[in-house]
């Protein structure tokens, strides 16, 4: 096993070896990624994942390959060479295939057949004798429940039809020709309704199968599911039937050919291409499923990292029409100042008094930045709040943050318990403040799959969109760090080797004890034991505490060999971060260090990264977020036009940029570089800042085509 997933991932056996024995010793993948780099060769969280999924996969394989083997050895039919070839097998799949002619079926024409003594019949047909008279073979069998030769034959070639549809190769000749060279054709069904015209495109499509882009089928899948569309596959099945009877016959010459032919066309009609086209139908949607979690994962984890707006005082707006527009202040640490409500929109157009409320808020509360939430009304409101800054001419920018799973949050038990006396609207509009303040927190307590950064991601597989998605938030909240004095219960249970259960137990420390003063004191909060403080010590930071290693990302484990490297450069603790650390570290001779302090390179590495930069944050290394101060409308644009936007979504086909407008431009992947890409994830990423070019504006549709390039 271990040889095979080293092959797979192109890893030494010794990275997988030693990865696989600190995962079962219970270290969580951040722990083994940050601090046990020494024993993987410095692999990282995708790495390690990927190590336990493939180990997960092969201890599936391995158990379906003995209950197969003990399945076949009960029944007598497992001989030397079918035993070879099922230790063979590296796919569920491929035992299955050999499986399937001993699987117990329900009553099937060709069982019911051999129940009345056929199957020697078939045997001698299979032989294809050349002087063969099969009349007279057949009239051998007429007794007992078969009552004519016509009926014998039939029944012949019922369980040659069936021996045709369990043959191995004969199924991979089959799939091979669908997957390579057939086509998926859809059509629209006759009665169907689909009145905003999504599957317009599908009403009438034809495209090689390996040619299928993930996106595509996963259309194709949720059309179909809705009525709107059916699902056909076109490939030569006269080319499949006639290599059929060359691989059965191998050419002889025989009055059976015809018989045997007929055997051929109703096996592969009524048994083969049935059950290979859902299969490939099956594998198409496993892979394009997949490829939707990675695009999500992808988006997520971009998203939850954007850099946040710290010291600074902002105003969350949530738009609305009828029922006004929600705005919640918050200071500089995310607390909540003021609530409020205004209706500047139809049907009450209040423009007046809401104006003077919000700008009473920004002088009273020093507000600087206004988030204003993207859904309902939110280009209205933009334009509202774009005027009225630019009236005042207040030092005053906004942003638009996107509120997708907001709702969500505010009727949530957590938002409850945060603000019990707040209405769920009110709530709505402090958690889209405190996405533009940090995203990282607030994002962290919404169900992942409400944050509208996927791609079909409501039309996969719960459970494995789940499992990936909370390896994302706990490979962020991981990499980031947390302030375990600060952080709510949502965060904390993310962090490696806590769980709910001991997040809840740090938070009521806190409220018993007052802040912890150091990493140590973490030991003695109920819950909190030996293991799991060496898991979680290193991502949980204390600002302001007696400790300064413990606002840092070095480990408790490593702050003798930290104070050491002190005493070895001759510098303070207290010099950590200045000119004169970076200056004396950028000369050391770290293999030197290494060999003197009896360390290895890389915990070396990482002691001096912090000592250089002690307190940066994870997420700096990102695109900061984009402020504007004035508006833009569709009827002012020009095709030509040069903008600057943010990446809201990133999908297979492109990137979904907001510029401003009510509807996020499209950027194609064919606009996105002047070479040939891959995937849009190879140019850009959720919250990427872009300049982009106007190509088309559809006025009627209210969409426009961007491009990044001469962008």
């Amino acid at each position: 096993m271990i040889e095979m997933i080293a092959n797979e991932l192109k890893l030494h056996s010794w990275q997988v070896e030693h990865t696989l024995s600190l995962l079962e010793e219970g270290n969580t993948v951040p722990f083994i990624a940050r601090y046990r780099k020494e024993m993987t060769g410095g692999l990282d969280e995708e790495q390690i994942r990927k190590i336990e999924e493939l180990k997960e996969n092969t201890l599936r394989l391995e158990k379906r390959r003995e209950d197969v083997l003990r399945l076949l050895k009960e029944q007598g039919v497992l001989d030397e060479g079918l035993n070879k070839a099922i230790l063979a097998c590296e796919k569920i799949s491929q035992i299955d295939d050999l499986y399937r002619p001993y699987q117990q079926k329900k009553k099937t024409r060709a069982m019911l057949a051999k129940e009345a003594g056929l199957e020697p019949l078939a045997e001698w047909i299979r032989k294809f004798y050349r002087d063969a008279d099969i009349q007279k073979e057949a009239q051998k069998y007429v007794k007992g429940a078969i009552s004519s030769i016509d009926e014998a034959i039939q029944g012949a070639k019922d369980i040659l039809a069936q021996w045709i549809a369990e043959d191995v190769e004969i199924r991979a000749k089959v799939k091979d020709n669908i997957v390579n060279f057939g086509r998926l054709e859809t059509k629209k069904k006759k009665d169907a309704e689909d009145e905003k015209k999504v599957y317009q495109m599908y009403y009438e499509f034809s495209e090689r199968v390996n040619r299928l882009a993930p996106h595509r089928i996963m259309a194709i899948d949720r059309g179909e599911k809705e009525n709107i569309i059916s699902v056909s596959f076109s490939y030569n099945k006269e080319y499949l039937s006639g290599w059929v009877a060359r691989y059965l016959m191998r050419n002889r010459k025989s009055p059976l050919e015809a018989l045997v032919q007929e055997a051929i066309e109703d096996g592969l009609k009524r048994l083969v291409y049935t059950a290979i086209e859902r299969e490939v139908r099956r594998d198409l949607s496993a892979v394009a499923q997949e490829k939707s979690i990675q695009v999500f994962s992808m988006n997520l984890e971009h998203l939850l990292l954007q850099p946040p707006l710290k010291n600074k005082v902002i105003l969350g707006f949530d738009p609305a029409y009828r029922t006004g527009c929600k705005l919640a202040v918050i200071d500089t640490t995310g607390k909540l100042l003021k609530v409020d409500v205004i209706y500047p929109h139809v049907p009450h157009k209040k423009v007046k008094e809401a104006s003077e409320k919000l700008l009473s808020l920004i002088e009273n509360y020093h507000v600087e930045v206004i988030a204003i939430g993207n859904g309902t009304a939110s280009r209205e409101s933009e334009s509202f709040v774009a005027d009225f800054v630019h009236k005042h001419d207040l030092n005053v920018s906004y942003t638009i943050v996107s509120e997708a799973g907001a709702s969500v949050y505010s009727a949530s038990k957590a938002a409850k318990e945060e603000f019990a006396d707040l209405p769920v609207e009110h709530r709505s509009a402090v958690s889209i403040a405190r996405r533009l303040q940090d995203p990282l927190s607030e994002l962290i307590k919404i169900d992942p799959q409400s944050i509208g950064v996927g791609q079909y991601q409501h039309d996969v597989a719960g459970a494995q969109l789940k499992e990936r998605l909370d390896f994302v938030v706990e490979k962020a909240v991981n990499r980031v760090g947390v302030n375990v004095n600060t952080a709510s219960v949502e965060l904390l249970k993310h962090v490696a080797g806590l769980k709910e259960s001991s997040a809840k137990s740090i938070v009521f420390y806190r409220q018993e004890h007052g802040e912890l003063k150091n990493r140590k004191e973490l030991k003695d909060i109920s819950k909190i034991g030996a293991k799991t403080f060496e898991q979680a010590a290193g991502f949980l930071r204390i600002e302001d505490g007696e400790e300064l290693l413990d606002r840092t990302a070095i480990h408790p484990e490593s702050y003798k060999l930290a104070r050491e490297l002190f005493s070895y450069v001759g510098l303070k603790e207290s010099q950590i971060g200045s000119e004169e650390m970076k200056e004396t570290l950028r000369c050391v001779d770290k293999e030197k260090l290494c060999e003197d302090l009896s360390c290895d390179m890389y915990t070396l590495d990482d002691i001096l990264e912090v000592f250089q930069h002690p307190f940066r944050d994870y997420r700096e290394r990102f695109t900061p977020v984009l402020l504007r101060k004035d508006v833009v409308e569709l009827e002012d644009l020009k095709i030509g036009d040069r903008l600057e936007g943010v990446v809201r979504n990133v999908v297979d086909f492109g990137a979904f940029v907001d510029i401003g407008l009510h509807e996020d431009g499209l950027v194609h992947i064919s606009q996105m570089s002047e070479n040939r890409i891959g995937h849009p994830e190879e140019v850009v990423s959720v919250g990427d800042i872009v300049k982009v070019k106007v190509i088309g504006i559809d006025m009627e549709k209210q969409k426009v085509q961007l491009s990044f390039k001469g962008g």
